[in-house]
């Protein structure tokens, strides 16, 4: 084939966020430079990049590298080229599927660090060897890492970032093992937060329930550092974190018991500090965060106040774990047609469905909607009534079939909802955007915690604790902005609006004859949203 008719993928990764050594641009300008040498015919056009920046090589779950395999199924290319074997992966299983699958598809590999003929036996025998290396050296990176972590778990410092509820972040200087001085950072209680925490765990040792922790906070005022009302979630979050446990000698016991690794002499829990736990989170990139295993965490007696014995925070655990089992669930709503449209006039809140075991002689099952704010203070703060559900959704669709007396205001209201869809109101392309900006700098902060754990000077220690900082504000700023489009078209689904156009210019005589789902799809089309104000329901649609 000729060098003009050859069409070339370029595959680049990196797994940290930098701009030196093999970064992501000089390795595609690398491996452009070996393609313009080796075929100096070759087009411009008939060279695709791939870029993984911030993902590691221990699997091939990255989204270009999806991207390109994909489009090597297509045949949109037939030479694949990377900077070094372990660009493409670090995995030997993975590396030899790729090999195997890239010849079933008849495109050649080529390395422009390592010269192997994959063609031949011999050729790809060596190849292999390399990947073995390149697996090898892996696994030493991570054995490198915990070992990083044991030596921060000496020092029991913070490694930056958001302080959880009750603490604040202070620089401090200290010095290590080898005299060099660092700069550091170390947790203090800010009391006004604290107080908050303190009565979260004082009054869920008391009720053993989430909900009525939530309700106690709620009618007493008592709001996060942001202002807002605790959620059960949130709750669950501060009851679950060690960082509040005091470093005693009952959480000795009841970490060892578990198998958690403790980075500290059982003198060292003396009672005069908290608890420190290190690589507590498991980071999969597009994924929210999760929870190790206790038994991989990295525990020591950190440099901070903690506030909660090692009984009291057992007997927490031990409780949140028996509650568990009869852990929350969303209920399955098939009978609610106006699920998510319906806000509460008095406090602003979300109205849900409340399913009674009782029905109509005609079979039909009753609900009402009840306010959130209403159910969680316990009428303290909400006490709007209860709309009966059924006429209520009946109502609506009164309403709704009103419009189709008046074709001229009905074809006005579907045209600026399908305008909706069409200019991506509620915009689902920037909720798509915001959402991936938010996974590219938890691998940023991921990254920089990683080189964190390896740097020794002072300075750049320093700069990359501020980084980190920023992100997490950067990060704030970005939920925020998610949550108020998610807010504002949550309900806003990407339907078939030609198909509930016809729906809905036969309301009358099909409204009934479909499924609650279809019914609900075929009202968010034209209503935006409905407030109720403890005697009536308004209705606003769509563009109006």
């Amino acid at each position: 084939m000729n060098d003009e008719n050859k069409r070339f993928a370029v595959y680049s990764r990196k797994s940290r966020f930098t701009g030196k050594g093999e970064s992501i641009e000089n390795q595609i300008e690398l491996c452009r430079r070996y393609i313009y040498l080796n075929y100096p015919n070759a087009s411009e056009k008939n060279i695709f990049i791939y870029e993984d920046e911030g993902f590691s090589g221990g699997n091939t779950d990255r989204p270009q590298f999806k991207k390109m395999m994909y489009d090597a199924s297509e045949k949109k290319f037939n030479v694949l080229i990377c900077y070094r074997l372990d660009r493409i992966s670090r995995n030997i299983g993975d590396f030899a599927k790729l090999i195997d699958r890239l010849g079933e598809l008849g495109i050649s590999f080529e390395s422009i660090k390592e010269k192997f003929d994959t063609d031949s036996s011999l050729g790809r025998a060596m190849m292999y060897i390399a990947s073995v290396f390149s697996q090898l050296e892996r696994e030493t990176i991570a054995e490198r890492i915990r070992d990083n972590m044991h030596e921060l778990a000496k020092t029991g410092r913070w490694l930056g970032g958001n302080t959880p509820t009750g603490y604040r972040s202070v620089q401090v200087q200290t010095i290590t093992v080898d005299g060099k001085k660092r700069s550091s950072c170390m947790l203090k209680i800010e009391e006004s937060e604290m107080t908050a925490v303190k009565k979260i765990f004082e009054k869920f040792l008391e009720s053993e329930s989430l909900t009525a922790v939530e309700t106690y906070m709620i009618q007493n005022h008592i709001k996060t550092r942001k202002g807002k009302d605790f959620s059960r979630f949130s709750i669950k979050g501060i009851l679950r974190n060690p960082v509040y446990m005091i470093a005693d000698s009952d959480a000795w016991e009841y970490l060892s018991v578990l198998g958690a690794e403790i980075f500290a002499e059982k003198s060292d829990f003396d009672g005069n500090c908290g608890v420190m736990a290190y690589n507590k989170t498991l980071q999969k990139k597009g994924k929210t965060n999760k929870i190790r295993d206790i038994k991989e965490w990295i525990i020591t007696a950190g440099r901070h106040k903690g506030v909660v014995s090692g009984k009291e925070w057992k007997q927490v655990q031990e409780c949140l774990e028996r509650n568990s089992v009869k852990a929350y669930r969303k209920p399955k709503n098939n009978t609610a047609l106006l699920s998510g449209l319906l806000y509460c006039g008095d406090c602003g809140h979300y109205m849900r469905p409340k399913i009674y075991n009782s029905f109509y002689k005609d079979g039909e099952k009753k609900f009402s909607y009840l306010c959130e704010m209403k159910e969680k203070s316990r009428r303290s703060e909400c006490s709007v009534s209860n709309p009966a559900g059924n006429e209520l959704d009946a109502e609506v669709i009164k309403e709704i079939s009103k419009l189709e007396e008046d074709k001229k205001e009905l074809y006005y209201i579907l045209n600026k909802a399908k305008k909706t869809f069409s200019d991506g109101r509620g915009s689902n392309t920037e909720i798509e955007e915001l959402n991936e900006g938010l996974n590219v700098n938890n691998r940023k902060i991921a990254s920089l915690v990683e080189n964190l754990t390896e740097l020794e000077k002072t300075v750049a220690d320093k700069y990359i604790i501020k980084k980190i900082e920023e992100l997490h504000k950067e990060n704030e700023l970005l939920k925020k902005r998610l949550y108020e489009l998610i807010k504002t078209s949550e309900n806003k689904k990407s339907v078939d609006v030609n198909y509930i156009t016809d729906t809905l210019t036969v309301w009358e005589s099909v409204i009934k004859l479909i499924e609650v789902r279809e019914r609900r799809e075929a009202v968010r089309t034209i209503v935006d949203k409905i407030i109720w104000d403890g005697e009536s329901a308004h209705i606003y649609f769509a563009g109006a």
